[in-house]
């Protein structure tokens, strides 16, 4: 219990680590990884009902996939440019969990959704994405207009129905709407 313990801290401090892309943007505060991590987790599960894809493999691969942010942190697309992060996410990740009950099946689905080979994979990979254009979407909303690459740029990278089929979806929502549409209390 002591190793689970240890990681669970560790993916905590993800509550405090900023996704740094949306500084890029003039985002001043933005959101942490752990927020990016909560509503990923709810496309990929959305996502695979729609696909008829193993919804738990999908969610388990949305928990994992942003996991080593924790020790390395998050590398926006020009950082990435200068840095081989990809190389190294998947020894950090086994660093992280290799302790832990079943790490070797937490180390294959990591893999998996890194590789983006599988019908999950890519559903995982088109929720990460999709949680993005979101959150640009929620951004522009307040008034950061250059976030808005971040939405537009996204549909194209999607490959899965489901996720295209989300995204016009989302291309076609006021991110108000849900709570204007509620009922009035009287």
């Amino acid at each position: 219990m002591k190793d689970i313990t240890k990681f669970l801290f560790e993916i905590g401090h993800m509550k405090r680590l900023p996704r740094t892309g949306w500084f890029v943007a003039g985002v001043a505060a933005p959101e942490s990884l752990a927020e990016h991590s909560f509503r990923t987790i709810w496309i990929g599960y959305y996502l695979a009902l729609k696909a008829g894809a193993n919804p738990g493999r999908v969610v388990m691969m949305c928990l994992a996939h942003d996991v080593q942010e924790a020790r390395i942190g998050d590398h926006h697309k020009i950082s990435q440019s200068y840095l081989d992060v990809k190389a190294v996410e998947p020894k950090v990740f086994r660093d992280q969990v290799n302790k832990l009950p079943k790490s070797d099946e937490m180390i294959e689905l990591h893999g998996e959704c890194m590789a983006g080979e599988t019908l999950e994979a890519q559903i995982a990979r088109d929720a990460d994405r999709l949680e993005c254009a979101f959150q640009a979407l929620e951004y522009v909303n307040e008034g950061h207009e250059p976030c808005r690459p971040f939405f537009e740029n996204t549909r194209q990278n999607l490959k899965t129905e489901s996720a295209i089929a989300l995204w016009d979806a989302l291309a076609e929502t006021d991110p108000k709407e849900w709570y204007l549409s509620l009922p009035r209390v009287p």
